[in-house]
């Protein structure tokens, strides 16, 4: 009987590093900010985009601006339909609500637009980047490269803990 006691107790153990492994949150006394991540770029493109989940605890919070080594500069971008056309137009601020979480991801409404890549994101790679909030200064994230459908199933994994 101890023997695949021992072995469901290791089974579940491996569970947890392995989840612990896939999380990437940071957690301020403010907000929580859920596995960033920034989709792969083909060789030679310029630009990029990263994306996070943010939720407010208590009171609201709000994005005023984002940096990285990896690019020149990080712009706020919205991205929306207008009539059959996406319209992507840069943001002054993103504003998430107290008790609320905005999800980034591709394919529509905000996102953190790299511009003037240094080089092409490689899936695998990871990157620092600090997120600056209006009221609660900056936060240093890493962002993991990954493709969207991965990045997006893995972010909205970490809202079902």
């Amino acid at each position: 009987m101890l023997k695949p006691m021992a072995w469901l107790g290791g089974v579940l153990l491996m569970g947890t590093v392995v989840s612990a492994a896939l999380a990437h949150d940071v957690q301020t006394d403010a907000m929580r900010i859920a596995h960033p991540f920034a989709t792969p770029t083909p060789p030679g493109a310029t630009n990029g985009a990263a994306y996070v989940d943010i939720t407010a605890f208590s009171a609201p919070v709000t994005l005023v601006s984002a940096s990285s080594p990896v690019s020149s500069n990080v712009e706020l971008h919205d991205m929306q339909m207008d009539g059959d056309m996406m319209q992507m137009r840069h943001a002054d601020e993103i504003h998430i609500e107290a008790e609320n979480t905005y999800t980034m991801r591709p394919g529509g409404g905000f996102h953190l637009m790299l511009i003037g890549l240094t080089e092409p994101l490689t899936e695998g790679d990871r990157f620092p980047m600090t997120l600056t909030f209006a009221d609660h200064g900056d936060v240093e994230i890493e962002v993991w490269v990954q493709s969207a459908q991965e990045g997006s199933e893995a972010a909205d994994g970490h809202h079902h803990h």
